[in-house]
């Protein structure tokens, strides 16, 4: 019986706190919409599962690092998790709380933007974004802090059901939520801010579009909360809503109608059917029939990955830095030969290679990922003609991609 019941999607328009004292004011009053949610809705079926939006605590309301983490960051567990948590006991719910700025004396100078599974338990997880929204967004990745210890994409097996959740950018990137479904998740929590007028209304519609599809191809039901902020609350942009519960085939159960303003949207979630159908399915089952060694060039490094050290501060200006100098060059074919090799273990127990080259005009650094190295048997003093993007990236002169 617990593995049929409703999951409520709840959107709120709330002011955006600048201070830690603000952000009591909005955890009273998401508390409140909690005790809405599940009384409410009770005569029909019962509400087992909630998700709020992303900022629904607090948002990133500062340009640089040091002011977040001065004014907003909080660790957890805190007054507002263990708020939260006596009401899932009290309820017998499971709650994806909205975000909020975590400091972790772990990890120091760094602040994340972070959503916690709450249930009768207790704090289940905690989920920090990893695709921060950049440029505007300063706080920190746990994907660019060297050696970080925690797993990145968590999953909770509850009573309901295995759940996992991701923030806001980060559905724009497959890999998150392919990463929690073949994690085991077989729910997919949204917490989000998805401004006008990529929300949930044509033309664009990214809300809808992105929703669907991340449920159809992960076989997982989604639970996507949107903040529908007024442009008075959260300047400079304006929210849409639109919070929607979707099922594993990409059918939309239960929408909010698009618009700011506090909403309750409530929807069929059937885990013995999901669970069914992964099982039985031999057609449109893509968690089975995936291939990852076909993806080559996500092995390659992108974006900052291990270079948030110690560092106390990080700007717009510096985002707007480092995605510069990601621009890649001209493509070319080069040749070239070994002067130095050095190799280093990195997340998921892949081995990045750097090989440090020179054309006859410059050195230039190359970076192959575990087979693909080997492959080349590029030791020092070979020679070989190299292909891919040749630019500056991050102050250095590389070559993107080689082959």
């Amino acid at each position: 019986e617990e593995l049929k019941y409703y999951a409520a999607a709840i959107q709120t328009d709330l002011p955006c706190p600048t201070n830690r004292k603000g952000m009591d004011r909005n955890t009273r009053r998401l508390l409140e919409l909690t005790d809405l949610a599940v009384t409410g809705y009770k005569p029909f079926l019962p509400v087992k599962l909630i998700v709020y939006p992303e900022c629904s605590h607090a948002a990133p309301a500062y340009e640089t690092l040091s002011e977040l983490h001065k004014k907003l960051a909080v660790e957890i567990p805190n007054r507002h998790t263990e708020k939260f948590c006596e009401k899932a006991r009290e309820l017998g719910v499971y709650i994806q709380m909205g975000s909020m700025l975590e400091a972790d004396a772990k990890y120091p100078n760094a602040v994340f933007n972070t959503s916690c599974l709450v249930g009768p338990e207790g704090i289940l997880y905690k989920y920090r974004k990893v695709y921060t929204w950049l440029p505007w967004e300063v706080h920190t990745s746990p994907h660019d802090i060297p050696d970080y210890e925690e797993a990145l994409f968590p999953v909770a097996r509850t009573p309901i059901g295995n759940i996992g959740a991701a923030i806001c950018y980060d559905w724009l990137f497959p890999e998150v939520l392919r990463q929690l479904a073949l994690g085991g998740a077989e729910i997919l929590a949204r917490v989000s801010a998805y401004m006008d007028p990529f929300g949930a209304t044509e033309p664009n519609d990214w809300w809808t579009v992105v929703n669907r599809c991340r449920a159809l191809e992960n076989l997982a039901y989604v639970v996507a909360a949107n903040q529908a902020a007024s442009l008075k609350h959260f300047p400079p942009f304006s929210w849409p809503g639109g919070s929607m519960i979707v099922d594993y085939d990409g059918k939309i159960v239960a929408q909010a109608t698009p618009g700011e303003g506090e909403k309750i949207t409530v929807g069929l979630v059937d885990i013995d059917i999901l669970r069914h159908e992964r099982s039985k399915r031999s057609a449109h089952q893509m968690l089975l029939h995936l291939r990852p060694g076909a993806h080559t060039g996500l092995q390659q490094e992108g974006y900052q990955g291990g270079t948030f050290r110690d560092q106390v501060d990080q700007s717009y200006a510096d985002n707007e830095r480092r995605i510069d100098e990601l621009v890649p060059g001209e493509e070319a074919s080069v040749f070239v030969r070994v002067v130095s090799t050095s190799s280093r273990r990195i997340r998921g127990g892949r081995v990045m290679v750097n090989i440090n080259v020179t054309d006859g005009t410059g050195h230039m650094e190359l970076t192959f990922f575990n087979q693909a190295w080997r492959e080349r048997q590029l030791g020092e003093g070979k020679e070989a003609v190299v292909f891919g993007k040749v630019g500056e990236f991050r102050g250095k002169r590389q070559m993107a991609n080689p082959v």
